[in-house]
């Protein structure tokens, strides 16, 4: 049995519902992803005939986990993700209630690991799109290209609402594109890069601040690499200050842990003899800092010389 489906959850729970209840085992279902209008959610064979419940079968409940899990695997890219999540439901409604709980079941492993995999790629949209600043009309609206590895445009959208709402903004990639008005979310087909507008004054603000927080020497280059993949480089304006900081992460780490001789406006106080005694009749007569004008004494501190603990008081 052929099926088509649109890509997308809604489609998918839609024929599954019809299919469990027709009593089709997985083996004979075959899905087809199509992008007919919204009206067709699911057709069989060539008369594309919607699928209704034979006899008006009920179909078994379906565990709260499993409906999370589809929720994060429908988004993946893989085609094949249909008929995994179907035979795995036709499993969990038939027999094997607990098979979520299995990890070492070939379709549980599978299906985890598109969740996984969709979990990461939703990460690193919320932390890799950066918007531009145009302005329409005199109105500003803000504009991001971002290329994902699956299709998580509608599922990560709700985050940026949350995180802008009082901004004008879209978010355009190859699959999808979501507008947001201050209102509502709107979602439209995807486009290229070459659809993005070019740099803005706000790419200077991201380089200043990534080369800011930079710290040469906790840099481990693989790890980089991992967590930020140089596909996304191009649409990240602080991704062209990395070379240069790698390039110069030895030299500033080496400055950072090199012997420093301290110079203050104390060293005129210091005795030549740095001993405990000499040091504490110093800081009796220590007029270094402004906090001598309103003190009475300098606590200097007692106890051995080599003790293993200190306890430093204000």
């Amino acid at each position: 049995m052929r099926v088509s489906l649109e890509p997308d959850l809604s489609s998918f729970r839609a024929v599954a519902r019809g299919l469990l209840a027709r009593g089709e085992p997985p083996e004979r279902v075959l899905f087809e992803e199509a992008r007919a209008p919204q009206g067709s959610l699911l057709a069989v064979g060539e008369a594309e005939t919607a699928l209704e419940p034979s006899g008006g079968a009920p179909v078994a409940a379906v565990p709260r986990d499993f409906l999370g899990l589809a929720e994060k695997v429908a988004c993946h890219r893989a085609p094949e993700r249909w008929a995994l999540l179907y035979r795995v439901l036709w499993r969990l409604t038939h027999g094997e209630r607990g098979l979520l709980e299995v990890d070492s079941d070939v379709d549980v492993h599978r299906l985890r690991m598109m969740e996984r995999a969709v979990r990461r790629d939703a990460h690193k949209m919320t932390a890799f799109v950066r918007f531009r600043r145009v302005e329409r009309d005199g109105v500003e609206h803000f504009i991001a290209w971002h290329r994902p590895d699956h299709l998580i445009v509608r599922h990560v959208a709700p985050f940026f609402v949350r995180r802008f709402p009082s901004m004008r903004w879209s978010i355009l990639t190859p699959d999808a594109c979501v507008h947001w008005d201050l209102e509502r979310l709107t979602f439209g087909d995807g486009v290229p890069r070459s659809e993005a507008p070019e740099a803005d004054a706000l790419e200077s603000l991201w380089g200043t601040y990534y080369a800011s927080i930079f710290n040469p020497a906790r840099l481990n280059v693989r790890a980089m690499r991992a967590e930020l993949p140089k596909k996304h480089w191009a649409t990240l304006p602080e991704a062209r200050l990395i070379p240069e900081l790698v390039r110069r992460a030895p030299t500033r780490t080496s400055g950072m842990v090199a012997p420093v001789r301290e110079v203050s406006a104390a060293t005129a106080f210091l005795p030549e003899r740095r001993e405990l005694p000499a040091l504490a009749e110093a800081a009796r007569g220590c007029t270094a800092c402004p906090l001598h004008a309103r003190a009475t004494q300098a606590v200097f501190g007692e106890g051995p010389v080599g003790a293993p603990l200190m306890l430093v008081g204000e």
